[in-house]
């Protein structure tokens, strides 16, 4: 029975469908709940093992799914909260679980008496009676099973549990690193000549941030919308570089924080252990291991992916590069560093489309573009969302929406937490806090936290977004839909779960293009004050400026990506392979500028060292080629082809890992994936670059 007193143990009951109770959860409720669901998914291991001769998925599998899934939702509020609303409570709370979670994990992975059973089942009559998503399910436990060591023996197998441990506790003390660093530095400003540039609503935010503080005047930190602002629109060189340092030297040994939450040897220490457990495995490296859960065939494969964008891309983004050191030349400027980046960027952008960022916000208020959103949504998907109000939440800026479709089954909830602030971790992420399953007490409905980073709202008026946040929001929501619309009932295989790393961007990248067109935009692109819509000389320039410095971008993913591969394809510190001689290669290779001496850029990457993007990052351009040839498929019909819409929902968003991507790819478009839609979205295309 669970404890009355720790609502994570009421959240982790079989049939519970209470929405977390934040106004009453506490980090003291966190390790007593773990401890108990660990002991319980022991007890349940050991019944289940009681019927290994002769399994069935009632008597083994359902069990094992039972009890992993109770562990899923008792800790992902704690979780959760540790990103959010970072104290030394949650911190100790979450520090506390993580050591047990993986151990009991690597103890699961480890049991060969229970990968027998699950075997035995696979091999019976009974595997082919069973459903196609059933049978997946059991693929993939045989295949984790194996990737988690359980054919080793002896003093390997528990050196390859003990690098499971290390390597958690390393990601963990990270991105913990990373909070902190960039928490730590601030820029106090009494002189507003130093703020020259930066448009009113920069102003006001940085003046709300330091009132905050109980400072007078500006106080600039390292979350996002300051550190953008500042770099897009300070016409004050020496501020622009003195932020870009603080920021680029995050979690290292130099910078402005020099060593206090230096990342460098957790990094050396990470990779080492990957590429050791991969070798225990039987793999050459760790980017081969990561294989066994992607779409492409072999690291040469994404290699050479990787190579031709980059090729694609030199010409487009040297001619870039080069007007933006004719806008330098003529402020004096004889040569464009890093920190000139953003700014010439905007004022090139300003010169050629008569257009900048800052024109847009008042169009993007974030209530009427939140709004829009689950409006395009509902168009595309016939389904509806609306706002919940009875669920407390752990912050008074977040709201609870449900999600239903056109029959009011309730098909989604989900939390949207959109604002920067103090204690919480940055980027944007959605994180599933329970999925989609069916068992003897019914159908959990699928639950989601949605986290953004947004400028908040100043004074008395609504947050006003950049189209760039819009478009971010967007591709949340995406990974949300991807999890709350699911109809797949066993979790390990519903909404995300169990789908190829390199295809999971699919839905989250293809909601983006629905922020570049009139008929979605109009749907909420409205000024704030007085309701006018979008201008259509605004939205022309808007559009024209689509592809505004396509090449640097696509340069710039190309050599994070090639950067994470080659890392964990090729580490050899001894030999002059380590974290910053690898980045400084591939950067020689395919960066169009060099970057400052104290560019510490994988220090604050927590996608491949506190992530789960490690030998993956790379998923993001891969992924980019599939949405962009799926939305090709509404240029083909039209923005909101009902039909192409209810076919990307079935065979895409619904499907989960029931059937390779690939498969759910072929299902919606009626062929395999082709780049061109990519090449073209991106301004790549022969032709076009040819133009």
């Amino acid at each position: 029975m669970p404890d009355s007193n720790n609502p994570l143990l009421a959240l982790a009951a079989a049939g519970s469908t209470a929405l977390p109770d934040f106004a009453s959860l506490s980090p003291d409720h966190a390790e007593p709940a773990v401890d108990q669901l660990i002991d319980a998914a022991r007890e349940a291991i050991d019944a289940a093992l009681a019927h290994a001769d002769e399994p069935t998925w009632d008597t083994l599998i359902a069990p094992i799914e039972d009890s992993q899934d109770a562990i899923d939702r008792a800790f992902s509020p704690v979780a959760h909260m540790h990103a959010v609303m970072d104290s030394p409570e949650w911190r100790n709370a979450y520090q506390a679980c993580v050591p047990k979670l993986t151990a009991f994990s690597s103890e699961v992975g480890q049991n060969t008496a229970l990968y027998q059973a699950v075997a035995n089942l696979h091999d019976s009559a009974a595997f082919a009676e069973l459903g196609p998503a059933r049978q997946r399910v059991i693929e993939h436990m045989l295949r984790d099973f194996e990737l988690a060591g359980v054919a080793l023996a002896g003093p390997a197998k528990k050196r390859f549990a003990d690098i499971a441990q290390r390597r958690s506790e390393l990601a963990t003390t990270f991105q913990q690193n990373l909070l902190d660093a960039t928490q730590a530095w601030h820029k106090h400003i009494t002189d507003e000549a130093r703020l020259a540039g930066l448009p009113d609503s920069a102003r006001d935010l940085l003046a709300q941030n330091a009132a905050q503080k109980d400072m007078d005047g500006w106080l600039v930190t390292l979350d996002a919308p300051s550190l953008m602002a500042v770099l897009t629109h300070a016409d004050d060189r020496a501020l622009r570089a003195e932020i870009h340092e603080a920021f680029a030297t995050r979690a290292s040994d130099v910078g402005p924080n020099a060593g206090e939450y230096d990342n460098s040897a957790l990094m050396d220490e990470l990779l080492a252990l990957r590429q050791e457990g991969a070798e225990l495995l039987g793999f050459a490296n760790y980017a081969e291991q990561s294989l066994a859960k992607k779409m492409a065939d072999s690291p040469e494969q994404i290699e050479t992916f990787l190579l031709d964008l980059a090729e694609r891309s030199k010409t487009p983004a040297h001619a870039e590069l080069g007007a933006l050191r004719e806008l330098a030349a003529a402020d004096g400027i004889e040569a464009l560093a890093a920190w000139d980046i953003g700014y010439y960027a905007e004022k090139l952008k300003t010169a050629r489309y008569d257009y900048a960022e800052e024109d847009l916000k008042p169009y993007f208020a974030a209530p009427a573009v939140i709004d829009g959103l689950f409006k395009v949504c509902a168009r595309l998907f016939d389904i509806t969302v609306t706002p919940r109000h009875d669920a407390a939440t752990w912050h008074a800026d977040v709201t609870v929406y449900e999600i239903h479709d056109r029959n009011e089954t309730l098909r989604g909830v989900f939390y949207l937490d959109p604002y920067a602030r103090e204690g919480k971790r940055g980027g944007a992420w959605m994180h599933p806090f329970q999925s989609r399953r069916v068992d003897t007490a019914g159908t959990q409905t699928p639950l989601a936290f949605l986290t953004c980073n947004f400028s908040p709202p100043v004074g008395d008026k609504p947050a006003l977004l950049t189209h760039g946040e819009v478009t971010t929001l967007f591709h949340e929501f995406g990974h949300g839909l991807h999890h709350m619309l699911t109809q797949v009932d066993e979790a390990s295989i519903a909404g995300i779960s169990g789908v190829e790393w390199d295809a999971v961007e699919l839905p989250s990248q293809f909601m983006e293009n629905w922020c570049w067109h009139r008929e979605s935009l109009d749907l909420f692109a409205a000024h704030h004050q007085t309701g006018e819509a979008l201008p259509q000389a605004l939205f022309d320039k808007l559009y024209a400026a689509r592809n505004h410095m396509a090449g640097w971008q696509m340069l710039r993913q190309v050599e994070i990506s090639l950067f994470d591969l080659r890392l964990h394809k090729d580490f050899a510190p001894d030999e002059g392979r380590g974290v910053m001689d690898t980045l400084a290669a591939v950067r020689a290779e395919v960066a169009p500028i060099e970057q400052p001496a104290y560019n510490r850029f994988p220090h604050s990457f927590m996608h491949i060292f506190a992530g789960g993007y490690a030998a993956g990052y790379y998923s993001y351009k891969w992924a980019e080629v599939l949405s962009a040839d799926a939305f090709a498929a509404f240029e083909e019909t039209s923005l909101f082809d009902a039909a192409t819409g209810a076919r990307f929902k079935t065979e895409v968003l619904e499907r989960g890992a029931t059937r390779s991507a690939t498969d759910n790819f072929v299902a919606f478009r009626g062929r395999e994936p082709a780049i061109d839609a990519l090449l073209r979205h991106s301004g790549l295309a022969d032709d076009q670059r040819a133009a």
